[in-house]
């Protein structure tokens, strides 16, 4: 009886090794043939901006990959396209924050992309024109759509990749100050443009009225100075109306000088 019941159990033994080892084999089988298989199809999902904008498109991304790979994704067979890769290619682009790009179980690729997000329009000194976003990089211009954003104008010196860590420079200043005023709705709806001077102080622009608001350097006191123009506005401009200044100056402590 024993001999019996250690017979029966060496077969379910080899039974069970048996169909696992089918398994992978048929596993195996078809991972060899899903690799042996053209891409069945490309999925792009690009996140818009918080207006809708696409500064890429899909068929932005779809080239860019065919790039790199140096043939159409429809002539490529499932099994080479490195998906890591691939995101490294879609980063590199200056439009392109995040992506993650998938391989589906039949044959599909799918790529999710995050867009970076501007925040300021930039015409430095030399003529260039581009994007900061929100994390400080530079960003080209979209030809397919232009963000809305604040606009920067004047003796604005080239970007460099390194300004932020700077201790004082002026592009650092021009990036604190543009987060000062989107992080505020009413300055947010208020101002449409930022100028540089050539004493390298701030000028904004308000998108209501003509007059010219001096700001003056970045520093210290520039909770103060908001504070000031604010009251202002809630209260001079109010009984004196929008036309009746060229200039508000805010560089001055503790006042606003007005002039026409």
């Amino acid at each position: 009886m024993l001999n019996d019941a250690n017979t029966k159990s060496s077969f379910r033994r080899i039974a069970w090794f048996g169909g696992g080892f089918l398994t992978l084999m048929v596993i195996i089988a078809a991972v060899e043939r899903k690799k042996e298989l053209t891409i069945a199809a490309t999925v792009v999902e690009v996140q818009p901006l918080e207006d809708g904008a696409l500064l890429i498109d899909s068929l932005d991304v779809i080239r860019l990959v065919e790039r790199s790979l140096g043939a159409s994704l429809d002539e490529q067979m499932a099994g080479v396209v490195d998906a890591d890769l691939v995101e490294q290619v879609l980063e590199e682009n200056l439009f392109v924050k995040n992506a993650e790009v998938v391989l589906t179980a039949n044959s599909m690729i799918k790529i999710f992309i995050e867009q970076r997000e501007p925040i300021l329009r930039v015409m430095d000194n030399l003529g260039a024109q581009y994007y900061l976003d929100k994390d400080g990089a530079r960003v080209p211009l979209s030809r397919h759509f232009t963000a809305r954003t604040l606009v920067a104008t004047g003796n604005i010196p080239p970007h460099t990749p390194e300004f932020l860590t700077k201790k004082k420079h002026l592009m650092k200043d021009l990036f604190e100050l543009t987060n000062y005023i989107l992080n505020d709705p009413f300055w947010k709806a208020m101002f449409e443009q930022v100028h540089v001077n050539s004493k390298g102080e701030f000028v904004l622009v308000p998108i209501v009225g003509d007059q010219s608001i001096l700001l003056g350097k970045w520093d210290a006191d520039i909770e103060n100075k908001f504070s000031r123009l604010r009251t202002f506005y809630d209260e001079g401009m109010n009984r004196q109306g929008w036309r009746k200044y060229d200039t508000i100056d805010l560089r001055f402590r503790g006042q606003v000088v007005c002039g026409r």
